[in-house]
C-alpha cells in the first residue's frame, strides 16, 4: 500500500534510492546476559532480525557480524532464524564481517547468500573447543573436602573439583566430533563449490579475509556502505535496526537488557565475572 501511494505522489516528493535494513550481531555467543553482560544469542538477536526482514520495500537485508564464537547451539539457532526469515520474506541476505567471524560467528555468517570481509578480518575456525579449570589440588591445600552424592554413575562427569578421568575426556571428544560434523556439513551445504580443495579448512585454523577469499570462505572483500551503494545506487540509505539501550543510554543492536532491582544487579555483576573472563578469552584467541 505504501509503495502504491508513493507512486501517486509527484516525483519531486518521492523518496530517492532504496533503504536497506542493517542488523548488527556483535559479541560472544552465549545464553543469559543482563545489564552488565550483553551477549549474543537467539533471544537477543531475534527482535532486530524480525524487524529487518519485515521491511517490504527493502531488496536485501544486510547483517554485520563481529563475533569470536561461543555456544554452537545459539549460533545454529541464529543461523536458522536468518535463513527461515529470508525464505519466508523472499529476501537476499548479505553478511559483512568486521573484526572477526570465527567459530560460531562464522556459523552465523553462513546464513548470508554472500559474505563480505575486510582484508584484515579474521574468518574460519571451523572446529569445536571446550575448556575449563580443575581445582582438586587447591581444595586439598586449603583443607576443603568435596562431597557429592549422585544417583547415576556419570552425574559428576568432568567435575572440576575432582581429578580428570580418561573416560570423561574421551566422552567429551565424541560430543565435540559430532558437533564438528554438523558444522562441517553446514559449511559444505552453504558454500558448496565455492570452497577450495584445502584440507585445512575444517581443521580449526582461522585466516585473514584475504586468505578466506582464496579458500572460498567469503565471496568478496569490501565494506558495507560502499558495497551497498555500488550495488543499489548512490542514493541507497542504510537503516540500523536497533533494540534496547544500556544503563548509559547507548543502543546495543541485537542485545536485550532485562530490568532488575539493586540486589539483582549486584548478583548479576558478580555472577557475570567468570563469564566475562570467558568472553575475553574468546576474543583474545584471535588477537583482539
Amino acid at each position: 500500500m505504501a509503495g502504491f501511494l508513493r507512486r501517486l505522489m509527484p516525483k519531486r516528493f518521492r523518496k530517492k534510492g532504496v533503504t536497506i535494513p542493517v542488523v548488527r550481531l556483535h559479541g560472544a555467543i552465549m545464553t543469559g546476559g543482563g545489564q552488565f553482560r550483553p551477549v549474543l544469542n537467539l533471544a537477543t538477536a531475534a527482535p532486530a532480525l524480525e524487524k529487518a526482514f519485515a521491511r517490504k520495500d527493502a531488496p536485501v537485508v544486510a547483517i554485520s557480524i563481529n563475533s569470536p564464537g561461543g555456544s554452537p547451539v545459539q549460533s545454529r539457532l541464529i543461523f536458522q532464524r536468518i535463513r527461515s526469515l529470508a525464505e519466508e520474506k523472499d529476501k537476499k541476505v548479505l553478511v559483512f564481517v568486521e573484526d572477526v567471524a570465527a567459530s560460531g560467528g562464522y556459523m552465523i555468517a553462513l546464513a548470508g547468500d554472500e559474505i563480505f570481509a575486510d582484508p584484515t578480518s579474521i574468518v574460519g575456525s571451523i572446529g569445536v573447543v571446550s575448556g575449563g579449570f580443575g581445582f582438586p589440588e587447591l581444595l586439598r591445600k586449603i583443607g576443603v573436602e568435596r562431597r557429592v552424592y549422585t544417583a547415576g554413575e556419570n552425574k559428576v562427569i568432568l567435575d572440576p573439583f575432582q581429578p580428570e578421568k580418561e573416560g570423561d575426556i574421551e566422552y567429551l571428544k565424541t560430543l565435540q566430533l559430532e558437533i564438528h560434523t554438523v558444522f562441517i556439513d553446514m559449511v559444505k551445504a552453504r558454500r558448496g563449490r565455492r570452497l577450495a580443495d584445502d584440507p585445512t579448512i575444517f581443521s580449526g585454523l582461522f585466516w585473514t579475509g584475504t586468505r578466506g577469499l582464496e579458500l572460498g570462505l567469503v565471496d568478496n572483500l569490501g565494506e558495507m556502505r560502499d558495497t551497498l551503494k555500488r550495488r543499489y545506487g548512490a542514493d541507497t540509505k542504510l537503516e540500523l535496526i536497533g533494540s534496547a539501550r544500556t544503563l548509559f543510554g547507548r543502543k546495543v543492536p541485537g542485545v536485550v537488557f532485562g530490568e532488575g532491582h539493586a540486589g539483582e544487579i549486584a548478583a548479576g555483576a558478580t555472577a557475570g565475572l567468570a563469564a566475562s573472563l570467558e568472553e575475553k578469552a574468546l576474543w583474545s584467541r584471535y588477537g583482539l
